[in-house]
């Protein structure tokens, strides 16, 4: 599972509220890991920061774990500035489900093959349809002129079109990450801190 911290399109504080946030919450959960990250303009801060989390450790606490933080207090790069209130976003995300190709997950069958090769060709069932069974996807290989080599050569389509579609929802996941990431939705914040001890005054519970 993984969390996602973002300051949106906020300004260098909400950067800040990102850094200081993922302080917090590294220690409040010592199974959190940070995968990714996208610094921000001063060293410390970030603009989106992605954590891997335990899905044990929060299964029953998901919910109230997304949503807006609110950070409240004067800015320290614009001491003059009138505005206090600062928000960041959470989102929880399931991991991009990633096949692994083994050839036990894979049912093969025998057909006759098609079109020009002989006589064997017709005769014989040198074919193969294979079906990778978690996912259903199916390619047939019939142009080698034994069963063995078509089987072998189907094998190596489903392994090819597996890790492509590994690939399209890895970049499907991060593209729906970076929607939400300019998605940041003020008010009714879900937590709340104060000041540049960044001390928690509201939790969702409260």
């Amino acid at each position: 599972m993984w969390m996602q911290i973002s300051s949106g399109k906020g300004p260098d504080e909400c950067e800040l509220a990102v850094g200081l946030f993922l302080e917090t919450i590294l220690k409040e959960n010592k199974t959190i890991r940070v995968i990714d990250s996208v610094p921000g303009h001063y060293n410390g801060t970030y603009k989106s920061v992605l954590l891997s989390i335990d899905p044990q450790e929060f299964k029953s606490d998901t919910d109230s774990r997304k949503g807006t933080i609110l950070w409240i207090c004067q800015s320290p790069y614009r001491p003059n500035h009138r505005r206090k209130n600062w928000f960041i976003n959470l989102e929880v995300y399931q991991s991009t489900e990633r096949f692994k190709f083994t050839e036990k997950d894979v049912k093969i069958a025998s057909m006759r093959s098609s079109g020009p090769g002989g006589q064997n060709v017709n005769k014989v069932e040198t074919a193969v349809r294979a079906v990778h069974i978690p996912t259903g996807l199916t390619v047939t290989s019939g142009e080698e002129r034994s069963q063995y080599m078509n089987k072998k050569l189907a094998l190596a389509r489903l392994a090819n079109l597996i890790e492509a579609k590994n690939e399209d929802n890895n970049s499907s996941h991060k593209e729906s990450m970076w929607r939400q990431h300019n998605l940041l939705t003020r008010g009714n914040p879900m937590r709340v801190y104060e000041g540049k001890e960044f001390k928690l005054i509201q939790r969702p519970d409260n």
